[in-house]
């Protein structure tokens, strides 16, 4: 049950915090569901004018939030400058934290434990296929070390979130760094720590509720992101480092867009962006500084937590004018 438990997860990373591409994705999907993603507001895509990473502040005049801009993926370890970061935290009555703590309580999902048995298959998923698509996947998973048999699936979607998950683990990227180490120093300075936590349970649903024909689109660029390698995501993560907003924006975004756009993502992402803007304006409440980290497409989609926040009349500068 391991695997399955990783898969929900992964499932949950991928609409919480998914990576963001240099090139809008499509409108829809297969299945004609809008990407709740699609477009930034371009005026937050500001370089950062201090050294480190791109900060944004958010305030009311009696209080302040400094959020952090994130990369949803990025190497394990990535150097950055901490500087800003630890000028901040002192004195901060607050770090708020993006969602990495989930659960899976399939006990407390209606369905999710036949989606389960739905999903598990007694054969490989190559098995399935023919010809050079069955070439490209048995290729794909051999470059990883992993046998026929760890792909045991009857869904594409489910083979392209086990798949991509090998592959990150392979090129040692992750989903959870920055905010892991973010974590660590609040913790370390006595600082008050905010991370909600979900559910994912019912998103196994989500899975199999997906068309084969978008569980095949999915899965084709889970594989081209394999084929392509890890550079691209790695010159991002650099770009992240130097507050290059728009280059840490130019990395592939793929399975992530696919996963979007499934059944019942849009109402999740939608939950995920207003819980953090939620907790924000919590923060506002209190006078004084608090920290914020938000993956940086969370945090810059139109309807994503700044333009949330905006739309309150909060006020926002951008990294070209933070201090």
């Amino acid at each position: 049950m391991n695997r399955w438990k990783s898969l929900l997860i992964a499932t949950a990373l991928a609409l919480a915090a998914a990576p963001a591409g240099a090139q809008a994705p499509p409108a829809s999907s297969p299945d004609g569901l809008a990407d709740p993603d699609a477009a930034l507001v371009e005026e937050l895509v500001v370089t950062a004018r201090l050294p480190g990473p791109a900060w944004w502040r958010v305030s009311n005049g009696e209080a302040t939030v400094y959020v952090l801009g994130a990369p949803s993926l990025a190497p394990k370890r990535q150097q950055w400058d901490r500087l800003q970061f630890e000028r901040r935290l002192q004195d901060a009555k607050l770090v708020i934290l993006p969602v990495s703590t989930l659960k899976v309580t399939l006990a407390g999902a209606p369905g999710a434990a036949l989606s389960y048995l739905r999903l598990k298959s007694g054969k490989p998923f190559e098995d399935r296929l023919a010809g050079a698509e069955r070439a490209r996947f048995v290729a794909a998973r051999t470059r990883l070390g992993m046998p026929a048999d760890h792909y045991k699936t009857s869904h594409p979607l489910a083979a392209g979130l086990i798949l991509i998950g090998d592959y990150r683990e392979k090129e040692n990227l992750t989903t959870t760094d920055p905010s892991k180490l973010i974590k660590l120093l609040a913790g370390q300075a006595k600082v008050k720590v905010l991370q909600r936590s979900y559910d994912v349970g019912p998103l196994l649903r989500a899975v199999v509720k997906t068309s084969q024909a978008a569980g095949e689109a999915c899965l084709d660029e889970v594989m081209d992101e394999i084929e392509a390698g890890p550079g691209r995501t790695r010159a991002a993560s650099r770009a992240w480092a130097e507050g290059d907003v728009a280059g840490a924006l130019d990395a592939e975004r793929s399975y992530e867009r696919c996963i979007a756009l499934t059944p019942g993502a849009a109402a999740f992402d939608a939950r995920v962006k207003a819980d953090m803007a939620k907790d924000i304006e919590t923060a506002l409440k209190t006078p004084g500084h608090a920290i914020a980290v938000a993956p940086l497409r969370t945090l810059l989609s139109q309807g994503g937590v700044l333009d949330r926040l905006r739309a309150k009349g909060y006020a926002i500068k951008t990294p070209g004018d933070v201090e």
